[in-house]
């Protein structure tokens, strides 16, 4: 007799009642946490630290969390700091002003991100640094170099050496920042974040103005097509929305493209890249055969020194340069162009 298999049917199961979510009655969704480097970048928008010092600190971070195996700095405190900038120090032989960043976006992952208070020796906070002497350059070398020069690159090494700016500066100017009536040019958001006046060179004036041309043509072109909004400083983007397509909110020299930017996914035109001007330089030096190193920051030091030469006052030298402390500037008069501090040798009299 062949044993049956008696299967008992099924209970049928309830309808489930429509529950919603925990994150659908808040109406938000569930995420993972972020990743650490990216609550790094974040924390520094957040301060309104630059682009460039985001991309520095994070880097410098990530280093040190390679440097320790990857552990996460909250199981890592001063000891492991310590052990990673003697490492900078020692084996990759970084100068002091580097292990001074290093130690910045460190501590910023620390005190900011993580909320940790670190307490470290000494020695370790601001070391010292050793005093070093700017490269200059006599008016004649500034000009061979220049005269070695072609088309835009040409024109901003004339307003560096004529107006003592940095690079960024140069290439971070808009529109707005020339004062042709008063002769000036405005340095908006400079080292510190500040802002400053400075001389603008008369011989530099009808350059600018002719440059000034192509780019408001560039500019329309943009805005045809669609585009033609620039990036604006802090929350000024948030605050007034159509002025970054304002003429004079853009860069006096743009980029030859049109790019994404890397934060909002906004296509725009950006300022031309600095390299393009760097390497421009060391092109014409080496041209010019110039036995010191000329790089954009030389010009600035050397319109330091021209003015001193000029005997024009420290303080106003102070006061166009941006420096915070007349200290800074008074390392021009060790090397104005008569001799070390410009005393004339006995063996001359």
């Amino acid at each position: 007799m062949t044993e049956r298999t008696i299967t008992s049917p099924k209970t049928p199961q309830k309808p489930q009642p429509n529950v919603p979510k925990p994150d659908e009655l808040t109406g938000s969704a569930v995420s993972k946490p972020k990743k650490l480097l990216d609550q790094v970048s974040e924390a520094l928008r957040t301060k309104h630290y630059a682009y460039r010092t985001e991309q520095t600190y994070v880097d410098w971070i990530k280093r040190y969390i390679i440097f320790h195996k990857k552990r996460h700095p909250k199981d890592m405190d001063a000891n492991e700091i310590r052990e990673f900038i003697a490492y900078l120090a020692t084996e990759r032989k970084v100068a002091t002003s580097t292990q001074n960043q290093a130690l910045s976006a460190i501590l910023f992952l620390y005190r900011t991100v993580l909320e940790k208070e670190i307490i470290l020796p000494p020695e370790l906070i601001n070391p010292s640094r050793p005093k070093r002497l700017p490269t200059v350059l006599t008016h004649a070398e500034a000009m061979s170099v220049i005269n070695q020069m072609r088309g835009t690159p040409r024109l901003m090494t004339k307003i560096l050496y004529g107006s003592g700016l940095r690079l960024m500066e140069c290439m971070r100017l808009r529109v707005k920042d020339i004062d042709f009536e008063n002769h000036q040019i405005i340095i908006r958001g400079g080292k510190g974040d500040d802002d400053r006046f400075t001389v603008l060179a008369d011989s530099v004036a009808a350059d600018i103005k002719h440059i000034l041309q192509d780019v408001k043509t560039l500019h329309d072109k943009d805005l045809r097509e669609g585009y033609g909004e620039t990036i604006l400083p802090n929350a000024l983007g948030i605050k007034y929305k159509n002025a970054g397509k304002e003429w004079n909110w853009q860069f006096i020299f743009p980029a030859s493209q049109r790019s994404m930017d890397r934060v909002t996914g906004v296509i725009r035109r950006h300022h031309l890249d600095e390299s393009v001007l760097q390497k421009a330089i060391h092109s014409a030096a080496q041209l010019t055969k110039i036995d010191k190193l000329v790089t954009a920051h030389t010009f600035r030091h050397s319109f330091a020194t021209q003015l001193l030469q000029n005997n024009y006052d420290i303080r106003t030298i102070q006061e166009l340069l941006g420096h915070k402390d007349v200290k800074t500037t008074m390392i021009y008069t060790h090397v104005l162009q008569r001799g070390g501090l410009a005393v004339k040798s006995p063996l001359d009299t």
